[in-house]
This record gives structure tokens, sequence and C-alpha cells, in this order.
């Protein structure tokens, strides 16, 4: 079973582009494809399911590893992820899914399983990985 999906950003693109993909994982998680060809009128149609549910039972966390630059572009980017999580849009992405950074350093000190990962929506916070709750 797919746990994560990891982005490793190693400052090839701008933190705007970076924080964009919080948008395209957003859509994936609400994708619903429309029925090409509408048969009869059915009296209890099934529901619309999202395309990722015919393969997951739970949407995989986003893992975004930061590599590249210094700690002071880590925070641009991370900064960057923040802004792209008030938007309305993909709040119920948020509240779903938990998207978490850490530095690329902090993964090779300290290892992918400890409490390196800032939440992007409370970046001031620590968790490990396998975080569930936001803080």
């Amino acid at each position: 079973m797919l746990r994560a999906f990891v982005e490793v950003d190693r400052a090839t693109m701008g933190p705007e582009r970076l924080a964009a993909k919080l948008t395209a994982y957003a859509r994936l998680h609400s994708h619903a494809p429309t029925p090409a060809v509408r048969q009869r009128q059915q009296p209890f149609p099934e529901p619309t399911q999202e395309t990722w549910r015919q393969r997951y039972p739970l949407f995989p966390r986003l893992l975004f590893v930061l590599d590249g630059t210094g700690p002071a572009g880590v925070e641009n980017r991370i900064n960057a992820l923040r802004a792209a999580t008030r938007g309305n849009e993909i709040a119920p992405f948020l509240r779903d899914v938990p998207v978490l950074a850490a530095p690329m350093t902090d993964l090779l000190q300290q290892g992918p399983t400890a409490p390196v990962w800032r939440p992007v929506h409370h970046p001031d916070h620590r968790v490990d990985w396998m975080h569930i709750r936001h803080p």
C-alpha cells in the first residue's frame, strides 16, 4: 500500500511553483470522473467515487523533502507552502491529508522516522512522518 507521495525539491523551481503542487494534489484528491455516456436514468444511481479510491483505502500523505538550498531557502519554501494552504479550494484536502516538509539535511542527520517533519500549516511544530492529526 502506498503510504506517502514524496516530492523531492532540489530548488530547481521557484517557491511559488513548488507551492502550486499542493493545488495539483488537491485536484487529484477530489477528482471523480464523469461518465462518458449517460445511461438510462437509474432509480438509485451509484455515487461518483474519486479515482484514487479505486486503488487506495486512504489518500497517501504528502511529504516535501527540501534540498539544494540553505536554511533561509528552506524557510522560504516552507513559507510558500504554508501560504498555499490558506486557500479555501484546498481546505478539504488539508483536513484529510497530512502535508509535511523536512530539510534533506535533517533527514540525513536524524533519519526519516525522526520528528523532523514540519506540518506546512503549522511549520513551528515538528512531527514524525506518520503523524496523523494536525497539531
